[in-house]
């Protein structure tokens, strides 16, 4: 069945635009892509509509909310796909789209500013039923009330940004002398970073796994879940290797869990695809952390394990159709794992690697997947996010997605800039990974 709209403004860059391209090519819509100039003649966007939203810096181009909508409207596109990244969790970006008369692909600004603010966030998701890791029950009015907070709660803490993401705006506290300390340098990182200085407090879940739920709703109050994802293989809160579905989850609380997130989501009117982020601690507990209103990077894993394409099912959903799918019609099968290969060089602290490919072999074969923006002569810009690609393998169990992976990453050759293969590879080798005995706080079989 064609979508009611034929023309598709990409407000996204590399992979991200790439990946979309290739559903909208299959259901017939036409990919609009929105680019600086410092990706004006970039591979996915070769023989493709462009409009070029401004110069390399990100400000000033794919940040820039009004530029991009006007580019959209120019470009006759009723609709907007923000990808993930940049603008795809910006409220104002999402409300400034419908005013324009473009559909946004994602959930309703309303909702995405309820979700975008942890606090509230929270509120909604208890209301809901989820499990919630202690902490403060609003923003902090001050450092006093996070010391106050801070001994209710028990030590280590840890101070995170309210309009916080990727790391930034967040400090431990391990004692009570260090929290005024902590609490002023992680306010004024958050000013800087998202200019809102507010912060909350949790107790530090030490020892946990980072686990993710994909739900997927419509406009008309149906909803699904795809299963969950592990993503605990981290740097600097930056995931390295996600998985589906988790080696640590117990089967009862699994259930459990997907069956909440799915009322959670259809609990606050939401629309699209989101991924709730959970910790899961060292007794069991699946404890809420936050809400994405968006597409994940790793969204590829569960697309393999399902069978669907989420970013079909995005697009049917904000042209007004209904789900196609129902849980009991939906089946995940055997196990999937992604590794990013980002353009850096692991062992000098991730220094990010840019320049030209020289060589750029991909691997290919059964339960072997490669999502990528780069060939041969790409040149890797200094501007942006250093993913170069994502390698998916699928296999019948753990053990075998696991050996899949290492075979690919073997046979995927990468010459000119740094690349994150070799740690990738000594990852998946290690027993500690192969025996699922790791957590968030450090990378099994590599030292950072």
């Amino acid at each position: 069945m064609t979508l009611a709209f034929h023309r598709l403004f990409v407000a996204n860059r590399g992979e991200v635009a790439a990946r979309i391209a290739r559903t909208c090519d299959r259901l017939g819509v036409t990919p609009v892509f929105g680019v600086s100039a410092a990706d004006a003649a970039a591979p996915w966007v070769r023989g493709r509509e462009a409009v070029v939203l401004g110069p390399a810096r990100a400000a000033q181009s794919y940040l820039d909310l009004e530029r991009v909508v006007q580019a959209a409207v120019q470009a006759r596109c009723a609709a907007l796909h923000p990808g993930w990244g940049f603008l795809s969790e910006n409220p104002r970006f999402a409300a400034l789209c419908e005013q324009h008369g473009v559909t946004f692909v994602g959930p309703p600004a309303s909702v995405m500013q309820l979700m975008g603010k942890k606090t509230p966030a929270k509120r909604a998701m208890r209301a809901a039923g989820l499990t919630m890791i202690d902490g403060s029950d609003g923003v902090l009015a001050d450092a006093a009330e996070a010391q106050r907070v801070a001994d209710a709660v028990g030590y280590p803490v840890l101070l995170k940004a309210e309009s916080g993401g990727g790391g930034r705006g967040m400090r431990i506290a391990r004692a009570r002398g260090e929290v005024a300390s902590a609490f002023a340098e992680a306010s004024a990182e958050a000013l800087a970073a998202f200019g809102d200085a507010r912060l909350y407090l949790e107790k530090l879940v030490e020892g946990g796994r980072h686990v993710e739920i994909q739900v997927m709703t419509d406009r008309y109050g149906a909803a699904v879940h795809v299963g969950e994802r592990d993503c605990t293989v981290q740097r600097n809160h930056q995931k390295l290797i996600e998985e589906s579905p988790s080696p640590a989850l117990d089967d009862a609380v699994r259930a459990r869990s997907l069956e909440a997130a799915v009322r959670a989501a259809q609990a606050i009117g939401y629309v699209g695809a989101g991924t709730m982020e959970f910790l899961l601690d060292a007794g069991g507990a699946l404890r809420f952390m936050e809400m994405n209103t968006r597409l994940q990077v790793e969204h590829c894993v569960s697309e393999e394990r399902s069978g669907l394409d989420l970013v079909e099912l995005q697009l049917r959903v904000a042209a007004g159709e209904r789900l196609r799918i129902t849980q009991a019609e939906l089946t995940l099968s055997g196990h999937a794992i992604e590794c990013r290969i980002n353009a850096e060089d692991p062992r000098e602290g991730f220094r990010p690697s840019p320049g030209r490919v020289t060589r750029w072999d991909l691997p290919s074969g059964d339960g072997v997947r490669v999502d990528t923006h780069v060939e041969a002569g790409y040149v890797v810009p200094p501007h942006y996010d250093s993913l170069l690609a994502k390698v998916v393998a699928h296999g019948p169990d753990r053990d075998a997605a696991c050996d899949r992976m290492i075979e690919a990453l073997r046979a995927m050759k990468v010459e000119g800039v740094a690349t994150t293969i070799e740690m990738h590879l000594a990852i998946l080798a290690h027993p500690d990974f192969r025996a699922s005995r790791y957590d968030t706080r450090a990378i099994p079989g590599w030292e950072v």
